[in-house]
């Protein structure tokens, strides 16, 4: 597996990641020995990069995590997040009880985190969400103080907006934002990815497959759980969906065109905008992470690029990336 380097303070990554947060949370039920043994397979292909959160499950995942990685902590590279209020009952969602970024929250929940992961250090800790209460310098002072403690390796920052990431890369650096960017979801582009450029930070995309839409392997909601989440989501309602299923058919032509998967050219074309850019996809069976891994070596030239980009203009899309009430949570 390539590696990329996120951020200037030398943070070393595998060049394709693995979201693990479908493992646990959002998408139904999952199998457990099968999630380990796609963990397991990862570490062997070198898919370092790890990323969980507090929140998954809630706390499930993380476990899970720790778990799979014990006796090889030294081939993976851990990212997890805080940043919100979890109840200690209640299922999923039931139990996230709003934004909390306080500094003294910040030290509850990363020392959590260390527990349930196994590891006396994060290598990558993310604000998941902006607390709107708590001033950016105020929260990234408390994940300072975790660097300086030992407890934390490097900092990153979720969902955020240009201004607040300027804000916060006054404070301490940031090696990597973490924000949804994909074919079909392409609001970085505007101001966030070229701060980043600007500042040396790298860009994390979670979902960078449409939360499995570009896969081409979706095409009615029917097959999905009565508890996905994805069942929420605008651009996965009936109407949008017919819609949008156009837009991965296009991708699918141009794929086989080039001998790869659907799912493999949306994650090459990732990979060619910027050399520090790392996507996550979730993958929950070892199939699946093999063919998302295998992308890191498919080469795309300027004119692939620009006809990939032209089969799906963002204006194509329809629907919103979240619901009302989620995008609240997004700091734009």
């Amino acid at each position: 597996m390539k590696t990329r380097t996120l951020g200037r303070q030398g943070l070393n990554v595998s060049a394709i990641g693995l979201g693990c947060m479908g493992m646990s949370f959002g998408y139904g039920a999952a199998d457990e020995q099968e999630a380990i043994a796609t963990l397991q397979r990862a570490i062997d292909l070198g898919v370092s990069f790890l990323d969980t959160a507090e929140v998954y499950g809630p706390y499930t995942n993380e476990t899970l995590l720790g778990r799979a990685i014990r006796g090889r902590r030294d081939q993976v590279v851990l990212a997890t997040k805080f940043g919100f209020n979890i109840l200690p009952h209640g299922q999923g969602t039931e139990r996230m009880a709003g934004v909390n970024s306080r500094p003294e929250h910040v030290h509850e929940a990363v020392e959590g985190s260390l527990r349930r992961l196994g590891v006396d250090c994060i290598d990558l800790l993310y604000q998941h969400r902006v607390d709107p209460q708590v001033p950016i310098e105020d929260t990234v002072g408390a994940m300072a103080e975790l660097v300086r403690a030992g407890k934390v390796r490097h900092l990153g920052l979720s969902e955020v907006s240009a201004a607040t990431l300027r804000r916060a890369h006054a404070v301490h650096p940031i090696a990597a934002v973490q924000s949804e960017y994909s074919l079909w979801s392409r609001d970085a582009e505007r101001e966030v990815l070229p701060v980043c450029r600007e500042l040396g930070i790298g860009f994390v995309p979670y979902s960078p497959l449409g939360r499995g839409f570009l896969t081409g392997k979706l095409t009615s909601t029917d097959s999905l759980a009565a508890d996905d989440f994805r069942r929420t989501l605008p651009r996965f309602q009936d109407e949008a969906l017919r819609h949008n299923l156009v837009l991965v058919d296009a991708l699918t032509r141009l794929a086989t065109s080039r001998g790869c998967t659907p799912a493999q050219l949306a994650l090459a074309w990732l990979l060619a905008q910027h050399e520090q850019i790392v996507p996550i996809p979730g993958a929950r069976r070892v199939s699946h992470l093999e063919e998302n891994a295998a992308a890191a070596n498919i080469e795309l030239d300027a004119d692939a690029r620009a006809a990939i980009t032209a089969a799906l203009p963002p204006s194509s899309v329809v629907g919103q990336r979240y619901n009302d009430a989620q995008l609240t949570m997004v700091n734009l």
